[in-house]
């Protein structure tokens, strides 16, 4: 999906699914590579030994249709939790922005 929004947008969501059937690193890349195909997203990140997927969204997701994408790739949807997300920058930045 092509992303229309500026990179390093404000108010930032974190979406952490609980997802099933993940059992390696290649388990975790199709998830990831099917929710960036489907959603403008800035950063996702999986564990198969968590058993969760990590999204950060320039604006909340639609729930029902990550769990058709993430059931379409063939793994099963639990459960999602939003939250507002501030990026986190290095010491450094004070000083250069």
């Amino acid at each position: 999906m092509e992303k229309t929004y500026q990179k390093g947008t404000l108010n930032l969501k974190k979406l952490t699914l609980k997802i099933a059937g993940m059992m390696c690193e290649n388990c975790e890349k199709h998830v990831n590579q099917a929710i960036e195909t489907h959603f403008p997203v800035e950063q996702v990140q999986s564990s198969h030994q968590k058993g969760e997927t990590v999204i950060i969204a320039p604006q909340e997701l639609d729930e029902s249709a990550l769990k058709a994408v993430v059931e379409e790739a063939g793994y099963r949807f639990l459960a999602m939790k939003t939250e507002d997300y501030r990026e986190h920058k290095g010491f450094m930045s004070k000083f250069f922005g």
